[in-house]
């Protein structure tokens, strides 16, 4: 499959020109980007094309990755369905339902595959937790905290984010939370309460259809040393905590291709597929309108 990668920035770098470029059944095709020095940089360090034109990319590939703002992602995603890319995307898929759904209708228009990279839900030892999970009944209630430094921290690569200086933590590591809870717990009947807390931190209550609920705390202006991610479920068979992962983000996303290799070959839709993007961008939409209704 030849495959190009939209976006030259931090993630871009250190995850996907690695995952694409090692990928056995992937021609790691060229680099499109927002800037011209950036682009050809990333590009000629994998020797590949640096594209000029975002649609001269399309017409040269089976399927594109994309590592950038969600904005600027659900534009381009829909672009490149319509020229009938397949889609690599990051979470969230889009800051607003709409722009969500644009994405959704136009993979399915096309009828090319898309993948979600939740990372969580691309270690082995998480993704077999979940499933684990998922089959188990009598979850009673989960707790998930997401709590990065970025904004508290000296050294990560995205405290110059402008999108997630904009929209916080909800939007960046709430997709996370919702990816390991949803396929749990089932999907979140509504928010039933959010809450501010320092910094740019969130307090999230949902209700399940399983009937369970759940709470979030989602944050990247944790302090260095309280950062860190942990899911709780408690129920009728008793506690069960989510492991650690030791893989890397570049093993991850390289499972992520595998996925959309499938759903491509295949036509049947991953778990984490655009649609799955969009139900947890209206869940992050409700909750941001509880938020702003205080």
């Amino acid at each position: 499959m030849r495959i190009g990668l939209l976006g030259t920035g931090p993630w871009a770098q250190m995850a996907h020109a690695p995952a694409l470029s090692g990928h056995p059944e992937l021609d790691f095709v060229g680099v499109w980007g927002r800037r011209t020095a950036p682009t050809k940089e990333l590009a000629d360090a994998y020797g590949v094309r640096a594209y000029d034109e975002v649609d001269a990319l399309f017409a040269d590939v089976d399927a594109v990755a994309v590592a950038l703002p969600p904005a600027i992602q659900a534009d381009l995603a829909a672009r490149a369905a319509r020229a009938g890319c397949h889609l690599l995307l990051d979470k969230p898929l889009a800051p607003t339902v709409e722009q969500g759904r644009t994405v959704v209708d136009a993979a399915a228009d096309a009828g090319v595959a898309s993948v979600v990279f939740f990372t969580t839900r691309f270690q082995p030892e998480t993704a077999a937790w979940i499933t684990e999970q998922a089959g188990a009944d009598g979850w009673f209630t989960g707790r998930a905290q997401w709590l990065g430094s970025v904004f508290s921290g000296d050294d990560s690569p995205f405290a110059d984010s402008p999108w997630r200086r904009e929209k916080g933590a909800l939007w960046d590591v709430g997709p996370h939370a919702l990816s390991v809870l949803l396929p749990v717990l089932g999907d979140a009947r509504r928010v039933t309460a959010a809450a501010h807390g320092p910094g740019d931190t969130v307090h999230l209550v949902l209700d399940h259809v399983s009937g369970a609920s759940s709470t979030l705390a989602l944050s990247l202006t944790a302090p260095p040393a309280a950062s860190g991610a942990a899911v709780e479920l408690r129920g009728t068979a008793g506690v069960t905590l989510l492991p650690e992962s030791t893989e890397t983000a570049v093993s991850a996303l390289t499972r992520a291709a595998d996925a959309l290799l499938t759903a491509a070959r295949t036509g049947q839709p991953h778990p984490c597929d655009a649609a799955f993007g969009l139900r947890v961008t209206e869940i992050l939409a409700e909750a941001e309108t509880v938020l702003d209704e205080g």
